[in-house]
């Protein structure tokens, strides 16, 4: 842990005088477990540059070691796979990867032939890989021969009829014949290029495995489609056959159709996929308004792929359930992994990414030992956990292209660590900007408070988005109750079903401080600018704090700021985002912050931060108002929090034992 150091004592704004809490441990930065060290890379293009990038693509992947055995267990097994996890952590790469995977079969083009008995439905046939393009070309050959030959026979007629009447002096017959015996024989005799097949699906260029990316796709794009013809008679129009469309599970066949945020597709789609999975054929029908409807419908076409499927945890609800049902019945489920433990063998997997991810781009530098070390520190600040690295490697990947661009620009043969600290403010999240400039606009109408006390308001912390922080003023009063029922808790600010289950929870707390009956008095909670609303119950100290404050008159500090849930027993409970939160508060101005003591080593702040902001870790919610509460009488005070942690401690050794989980 570094920068230990005891806590200085809290200046009172009483006339009381000062507030001497007891002893608590205080941090200004902790740092996950100890830090194996990157080796320095002695040549001088680089550290990453010397780091060999696997051909493969599923050797490419890193930390996400179960999905990768699966997927190489279902690419051997041809087995559907359905992948949940976060956005950037790898899904669609190893969808790719999978097609890479797939045993080397004999893959097939697919042909739509004209039907001369029905030609609203077209001869669907299969050939080797390569032999559509062959017999499409000789088709066109044949046609091109006997289009030349009815060309000639017509010219010679035209020729002759047209001599006849010079002969005869019958000039003005004659050139009306031969235009009558034109348009006859035009409007009559068979389209040849008309009967020349299409080809739907080719596969000649392809070494391995078809792999197509149906995300998003329309139904017509998904499922194939039947063109518009604006001309449907007259001789003008488009031959049924060669308006057909392939769509991506047709052009997947023998391969992975991979679909994220399947959810998206609507259940019309999802239902005719299901059928597709199930029969490994499926029509080609209209699709959309657009098309020509249900008058064209193909023989089945094949389409025997392996889906992956992807999305976020929501993507489940949205599902259709025969249709998961049939994925996980034939195939495998997979929650992707969000990060990865901080071990040296795991960080020289993040080299490798950042050698990958250079390889790939190559247009920017390599990265030296400073640089690496820098981005492997932010793998630290976004995974936010202790002693793990993210992997949301989508995010990272950004960071460290930013990072190479700025390199290039100044001219650099490499890119340094101050290209990456300078990147990481060039590629902030449109919620980190967003989350500054409300706080300047706060700070500029007063409405963040950072100095003296206040009754009843408390500065609470709030995470925005994935990697954005920011200040939540909180406000508490109490009014006597109105009504039969009366103990009202009335709060507001957009919170959602979470936030408001952890207002529920705090009418414990006050009972136990108080001792008041809580029936007689109406609570008002208020968040302040809470315009995208509050999930999650990590403001559920500083609710309390606030309530508390307002019921006993008690000024809470507004240099200080806090973040953590809380158990009806008084407990304080982990919460996420503790290092954004505290930056954020450090750009507010505030110069104390109260976290879980279970958060400690979750804690990676900015070095500019460091000097800025003194860390309390806080185990029960008495140590909180210990820190937040300002009273007149602290003795007083302070017996009635002696009071309440000898009533959670023998409520504690009287209740059964249980199993304890952490928000």
């Amino acid at each position: 842990m570094e920068n230990v150091k005891p806590e200085e004592p809290v200046q009172d704004n009483a006339a009381s005088g000062p507030l001497q809490p007891e002893p608590a441990t205080v941090i200004g930065q902790a740092e996950p477990g100890p830090k194996a060290p990157v080796e320095a890379a002695p040549n001088p293009e680089g550290a990453s540059s010397r780091i060999e990038v696997p051909p493969k693509l599923i050797d490419q992947v890193i930390g996400q070691e179960r999905a990768v055995e699966v997927i190489r267990k279902a690419a051997i097994q041809r087995r559907h796979v359905m992948m949940i996890g976060s956005p950037g952590t790898g899904k669609s790469m190893l969808a790719k990867a999978m097609a890479e995977l797939l045993p080397k079969e004999e893959l097939q083009d697919i042909l739509v032939y004209p039907n001369s008995d029905d030609p609203n439905n077209p001869i669907i046939r299969t050939v080797a890989a390569g032999r559509g393009k062959q017999i499409v070309a000789a088709h066109k050959i044949e046609a091109k021969k006997k289009v030349q030959f009815r060309n000639t026979l017509l010219l010679i007629l035209i020729i002759g009829i047209i001599g006849y009447a010079f002969i005869t002096y019958q000039w003005l017959m004659g050139i009306i014949a031969a235009a009558f015996v034109f348009m006859a024989l035009r409007y009559t005799m068979p389209r040849e290029e008309g009967m020349v097949p299409k080809l739907l699906v080719a596969n000649d260029v392809k070494s391995n495995a078809p792999f197509i990316d149906g995300t998003g796709s329309h139904a017509g794009a998904l499922l194939g489609d039947v063109r518009h013809d604006p001309f449907q008679s007259g001789g003008l129009e488009t031959p049924a056959h060669d308006r057909v469309e392939a769509g991506a599970i047709h052009r997947s066949n023998g391969g992975v159709l991979f679909i994220d945020e399947i959810n998206t597709l609507d259940p019309h789609s999802q239902q005719n996929l299901l059928t597709a999975l199930q029969e490994g054929e499926f029509p080609i029908t209209g699709q959309s308004e657009r098309s020509s409807g249900a008058m064209v419908r193909t023989e089945p076409v094949p389409c025997r792929f392996v889906m992956v499927a992807a999305g976020n945890l929501d993507a489940i609800q949205g599902m259709h359930p025969a249709l998961r049902s049939r994925i996980r019945g034939y195939g495998y489920e997979v929650y992707m992994a969000e990060s990865m433990e901080d071990t040296p063998e795991n960080q020289q997997k993040y080299i490798r990414f950042i050698a990958q991810e250079v390889k790939n781009d190559g247009k920017i530098p390599h990265f030296d030992k400073s640089a690496i070390d820098e981005i492997i520190r932010e793998a630290r600040r976004r995974s936010n956990r202790k002693g793990h690295l993210t992997l949301k490697l989508r995010d990272m990947g950004g960071l460290i292209r930013v990072a190479g661009d700025i390199a290039r620009q100044e001219g650099a043969t490499l890119t340094t660590a101050a290209h990456v600290v300078t990147a990481k403010k060039t590629a902030r999240s449109i919620e980190d900007q967003v989350s500054d400039e409300v706080t300047r606009h706060l700070r500029e109408y007063e409405m963040t408070v950072v100095e003296g006390t206040r009754v009843g308001r408390v500065n609470g912390l709030a995470v925005t988005g994935s990697d954005a922080g920011s200040v939540l003023p909180i406000m508490a009063e109490v009014t006597p109750a109105i009504g039969k029922e009366g103990g009202e808790v009335i709060a507001t600010g957009l919170l959602k079903e979470i936030a408001q289950e952890s207002i529920k929870n705090v009418s414990a707390i006050l009972k136990k401080f108080t001792g008041k009956d809580v029936k007689n008095i109406d609570i008002h909670i208020q968040f302040i600018g809470t315009y995208m609303g509050i999930e999650g119950d990590s403001a559920s100290i500083s609710v309390a704090t606030a309530v508390i404050s307002a019921i006993e008159g008690i000024p809470v500090r507004q240099d200080l700021a806090m973040t953590g849930s809380l158990s009806v027993r008084g407990d304080v409970l982990p919460v996420g985002g503790v290092t954004y939160k505290i930056e954020a508060a450090a750009k507010a101005g505030i110069t104390t912050v109260l976290i879980p003591r279970m958060n400690i080593n979750d804690v990676l702040i900015e070095e500019q931060y460091k000097s800025k902001v003194t860390i309390i870790p806080v185990d029960t919610i008495d140590e909180v108002l210990k820190h937040a509460l300002v009273p007149e009488n602290m003795d007083g005070f302070l017996s009635k929090l002696r009071k309440m942690a000898i009533r959670s401690t023998s409520v504690f050794a009287e209740a059964p034992a249980t199993n304890t989980t952490t928000a």
